[in-house]
């Protein structure tokens, strides 16, 4: 499970990087390097989709036994 979260994670991460490289530069790294609406592309878009979905778990777990909260300011 934890091989799996790491994973998940990478991707999540690597499809945050590609979005931001999308708003700032409108530069689309994932279709740079796999080609605009190709077979790899979209299974990787779908790939970091299911990530985003997959690390909603986490977040509950961690939320439930009170890991997730805010912080005050401290002003």
């Amino acid at each position: 499970m934890k091989a799996l979260n790491l994973i998940t994670l990478a991707l999540v991460i690597v499809g945050g990087i590609n979005w931001g490289l999308v708003g700032l530069f409108d530069f689309n790294l994932v279709a740079a390097l796999f080609g605009v609406d190709t077979f790899v592309s979209n299974l990787i878009y779908v790939l970091v989709g299911l990530s985003a979905l997959y690390q909603l778990v986490p977040l509950m777990r961690a939320a439930n036994v009170g890991e997730v909260r805010a912080q005050a300011a401290h002003y």
